[in-house]
């Protein structure tokens, strides 16, 4: 909710080929801070 700007009622209502990408866009975002992460290491 916090990264991509949704509302949690907005989430709930999702239909499911909304809801992947949402998760997709998710997974991304994570894997993208766990990168910059290690580079700072």
């Amino acid at each position: 909710m916090q990264h991509h700007k949704y509302s949690l009622t907005e989430l709930e209502t999702m239909i499911p080929w909304e809801r992947d990408i949402y998760v997709a866009m998710l997974v991304n975002y994570i894997e993208e801070e766990l990168e910059k992460q290690k580079n700072r290491q």
